[in-house]
């Protein structure tokens, strides 16, 4: 849906739309065939290793570990453009700095700070099949 971007939660499917639930707000909202939207588990960061993409999942495992379980502090997400691929470098080394922007980093750590305020914090990728992502 135009200007309604972030994660939702899959709340029922019909013919030709699903219902989604904004994890931000708990609102829930129609989105419809044409509507840009997919599942999280189909996002990926580009590396320079041998895997040219890793899973946001395993970001996510990376992040939870680096912060003991507990949200990113609000202040990262505001921080400049060198602390962001900074702190990016310490969760995934060989995250390709020419192709993952500091927007893109926000939005990630953004994500993962929603999924741990809505209880989803063990990131299995059966638990994540319901979060939609909505462009």
């Amino acid at each position: 849906m135009p200007g309604k971007s972030g994660l939702f939660k899959l709340v029922s499917r019909g013919a030709n739309f699903t219902i989604v639930e904004s994890l931000t707000d708990k609102k829930r909202t129609t989105a419809h065939d044409r509507d840009k939207i997919g599942m999280i588990t189909d996002v990926y960061i580009h590396t320079t290793g041998d895997k040219k993409e890793v899973s946001v999942i395993e970001v996510f495992h990376s992040i939870k570990e680096k912060e003991g379980g507990k949200a990113v502090p609000i202040d990262m997400l505001k921080t400049g453009a060198d602390e962001l691929r900074a702190y990016f470098a310490e969760i995934l080394p060989d995250f390709d700095r020419k192709r993952v922007y500091p927007t893109n980093m926000i939005k990630v750590l953004t994500w993962y700070n929603l999924l741990i305020d809505n209880g989803i914090t063990d990131f299995l990728e059966k638990e994540l099949e319901e979060v939609k992502v909505k462009e």
